[in-house]
Protein backbone atom coordinates (compact mmCIF):
# COMPACT_ATOMS: atom_id res chain seq x y z
CA UNK A 1 0.00 0.00 0.00
CA UNK A 2 1.40 3.54 -0.46
CA UNK A 3 -1.84 5.64 0.75
CA UNK A 4 0.76 7.93 2.53
CA UNK A 5 3.25 7.89 -0.59
CA UNK A 6 5.20 11.46 -0.12
CA UNK A 7 4.41 12.26 3.09
CA UNK A 8 6.60 13.42 5.78
CA UNK A 9 5.71 12.10 9.74
CA UNK A 10 7.14 12.65 12.73
CA UNK A 11 7.06 10.59 15.64
CA UNK A 12 8.26 12.13 18.99
CA UNK A 13 11.03 10.11 21.24
CA UNK A 14 12.46 10.06 24.32
CA UNK A 15 13.65 8.26 27.21
CA UNK A 16 10.91 5.64 28.31
CA UNK A 17 8.52 5.44 25.38
CA UNK A 18 5.71 2.98 25.52
CA UNK A 19 7.19 1.01 23.11
CA UNK A 20 4.00 -0.39 21.03
CA UNK A 21 2.84 3.73 20.84
CA UNK A 22 5.87 4.46 18.91
CA UNK A 23 6.43 1.50 17.24
CA UNK A 24 3.10 0.46 15.93
CA UNK A 25 2.44 3.82 13.99
CA UNK A 26 5.85 3.92 12.74
CA UNK A 27 5.70 1.00 10.79
CA UNK A 28 1.91 1.41 10.13
CA UNK A 29 2.92 5.31 8.40
CA UNK A 30 5.81 2.84 6.63
CA UNK A 31 3.59 0.20 5.18
CA UNK A 32 1.54 3.26 4.13
CA UNK A 33 4.87 4.90 1.80
CA UNK A 34 4.83 7.56 4.36
CA UNK A 35 8.73 9.12 4.88
CA UNK A 36 8.69 8.69 9.01
CA UNK A 37 11.38 10.45 10.97
CA UNK A 38 11.82 10.17 14.71
CA UNK A 39 12.54 13.38 16.49
CA UNK A 40 13.54 13.84 19.94
CA UNK A 41 15.55 16.67 22.51
CA UNK A 42 18.71 14.60 21.99
CA UNK A 43 20.22 12.73 18.72
CA UNK A 44 20.59 9.23 20.16
CA UNK A 45 19.01 6.14 20.91
CA UNK A 46 16.16 5.77 23.67
CA UNK A 47 14.91 2.74 25.49
CA UNK A 48 11.10 2.29 25.44
CA UNK A 49 9.11 1.16 28.73
CA UNK A 50 9.78 -2.66 27.87
CA UNK A 51 13.65 -2.24 26.42
CA UNK A 52 12.41 -1.81 22.82
CA UNK A 53 15.10 0.82 20.95
CA UNK A 54 14.55 3.76 18.86
CA UNK A 55 16.87 5.56 17.41
CA UNK A 56 16.50 9.42 16.68
CA UNK A 57 16.67 10.77 13.15
CA UNK A 58 16.74 14.47 13.90
CA UNK A 59 16.20 16.89 16.95
CA UNK A 60 13.90 19.41 17.20
CA UNK A 61 16.76 21.73 16.59
CA UNK A 62 17.74 20.28 13.47
CA UNK A 63 14.31 20.40 12.10
CA UNK A 64 11.56 22.64 11.61
CA UNK A 65 8.06 21.97 12.16
CA UNK A 66 7.41 23.18 8.65
CA UNK A 67 9.59 19.97 7.43
CA UNK A 68 6.50 17.92 8.17
CA UNK A 69 2.90 16.66 6.98
CA UNK A 70 2.01 15.13 10.09
CA UNK A 71 3.18 14.31 13.86
CA UNK A 72 2.49 11.53 16.29
CA UNK A 73 2.97 12.08 19.79
CA UNK A 74 3.23 8.27 21.72
CA UNK A 75 2.96 7.84 25.43
CA UNK A 76 4.35 6.35 28.24
CA UNK A 77 6.68 7.96 30.48
CA UNK A 78 8.07 10.07 27.48
CA UNK A 79 5.91 12.87 27.44
CA UNK A 80 6.78 14.12 30.64
CA UNK A 81 9.89 14.10 30.17
CA UNK A 82 9.78 15.45 26.81
CA UNK A 83 7.68 18.44 27.95
CA UNK A 84 10.58 19.23 30.25
CA UNK A 85 12.59 20.29 27.07
CA UNK A 86 10.99 23.95 26.09
CA UNK A 87 12.44 23.83 22.41
CA UNK A 88 10.26 20.85 22.00
CA UNK A 89 7.29 22.46 23.53
CA UNK A 90 7.38 25.54 21.30
CA UNK A 91 8.11 23.27 18.31
CA UNK A 92 4.85 20.86 18.86
CA UNK A 93 2.74 24.27 19.16
CA UNK A 94 3.91 25.51 15.82
CA UNK A 95 3.29 22.67 14.31
CA UNK A 96 -0.73 21.84 15.77
CA UNK A 97 -1.67 25.49 15.54
CA UNK A 98 -0.56 25.21 11.42
CA UNK A 99 -3.63 22.40 11.61
CA UNK A 100 -1.59 19.40 10.14
CA UNK A 101 -2.69 16.71 11.44
CA UNK A 102 -1.63 15.04 14.89
CA UNK A 103 -1.94 11.93 16.17
CA UNK A 104 -2.03 11.00 20.22
CA UNK A 105 -2.20 8.02 22.40
CA UNK A 106 -2.20 7.03 26.16
CA UNK A 107 0.16 10.17 27.99
CA UNK A 108 1.11 11.96 24.93
CA UNK A 109 -1.64 14.73 25.28
CA UNK A 110 1.15 15.87 28.03
CA UNK A 111 3.24 17.45 25.48
CA UNK A 112 0.11 19.36 24.32
CA UNK A 113 -0.90 20.08 27.54
CA UNK A 114 2.38 21.94 28.13
CA UNK A 115 2.08 23.64 24.49
CA UNK A 116 -1.56 24.89 25.59
CA UNK A 117 -3.41 24.11 22.75
CA UNK A 118 -6.02 21.88 24.12
CA UNK A 119 -8.73 24.35 24.95
CA UNK A 120 -12.23 23.08 23.86
CA UNK A 121 -10.87 20.04 22.06
CA UNK A 122 -12.81 16.80 22.76
CA UNK A 123 -10.16 14.17 23.00
CA UNK A 124 -9.25 11.06 24.96
CA UNK A 125 -6.07 9.46 26.29
CA UNK A 126 -5.06 7.28 29.27
CA UNK A 127 -7.55 7.83 32.35
CA UNK A 128 -4.69 8.94 34.39
CA UNK A 129 -4.38 11.88 32.97
CA UNK A 130 -8.42 12.75 32.61
CA UNK A 131 -7.95 15.35 35.22
CA UNK A 132 -4.68 17.37 34.01
CA UNK A 133 -6.83 17.48 30.33
CA UNK A 134 -10.45 19.25 31.43
CA UNK A 135 -7.29 21.80 33.48
CA UNK A 136 -6.20 22.58 29.87
CA UNK A 137 -9.98 22.88 28.50
CA UNK A 138 -10.42 19.80 26.94
CA UNK A 139 -13.33 17.70 26.92
CA UNK A 140 -12.07 14.35 27.84
CA UNK A 141 -14.40 11.34 27.07
CA UNK A 142 -13.38 7.53 27.46
CA UNK A 143 -13.50 5.95 23.66
CA UNK A 144 -10.98 4.17 21.70
CA UNK A 145 -10.50 6.98 19.40
CA UNK A 146 -11.28 10.76 19.14
CA UNK A 147 -10.98 12.63 16.20
CA UNK A 148 -11.43 16.23 16.64
CA UNK A 149 -10.47 18.82 13.96
CA UNK A 150 -6.57 17.84 13.16
CA UNK A 151 -6.34 15.99 16.32
CA UNK A 152 -6.76 11.83 16.76
CA UNK A 153 -6.15 10.61 20.03
CA UNK A 154 -6.38 7.22 21.32
CA UNK A 155 -6.11 5.81 25.10
CA UNK A 156 -3.85 2.53 25.39
CA UNK A 157 -2.10 0.37 22.60
CA UNK A 158 -5.15 -2.24 22.50
CA UNK A 159 -6.78 0.92 20.45
CA UNK A 160 -4.08 1.12 17.44
CA UNK A 161 -5.83 -0.72 15.35
CA UNK A 162 -8.90 1.75 15.87
CA UNK A 163 -6.98 5.20 15.62
CA UNK A 164 -4.60 4.03 13.28
CA UNK A 165 -7.05 3.87 10.57
CA UNK A 166 -8.78 7.22 11.75
CA UNK A 167 -5.21 8.78 11.56
CA UNK A 168 -4.47 7.58 8.24
CA UNK A 169 -7.77 8.79 6.65
CA UNK A 170 -6.91 12.47 8.43
CA UNK A 171 -3.75 12.82 6.65
CA UNK A 172 -5.35 11.88 2.99
CA UNK A 173 -7.97 14.64 3.90
CA UNK A 174 -5.85 17.51 5.21
CA UNK A 175 -2.56 16.76 3.51
CA UNK A 176 -1.85 17.05 -0.61
CA UNK A 177 -1.44 13.56 -1.20
CA UNK A 178 -0.20 12.69 -4.89
CA UNK A 179 -2.28 10.43 -6.26
CA UNK A 180 -1.26 7.73 -9.34
CA UNK A 181 -3.13 8.24 -12.49
CA UNK A 182 -5.34 5.18 -13.37
CA UNK A 183 -6.13 4.38 -16.69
Amino acid sequence: MTRLKGVRIAIVAGPEFEDLELLYPYYRFLEEGADVKVIGPEKRSYAGKHGLQISVDATFDEVRPQDFDALFIPGGWMPDRVRRDRKAVEWIREFFLSGRPVGAICHGPQLLISARVLSGYRLTAVSAIKDDLEYAGAIYVDEPVVRDRNLVTSRVPPDLPKMMPVMISLIEELVKVPRARTA
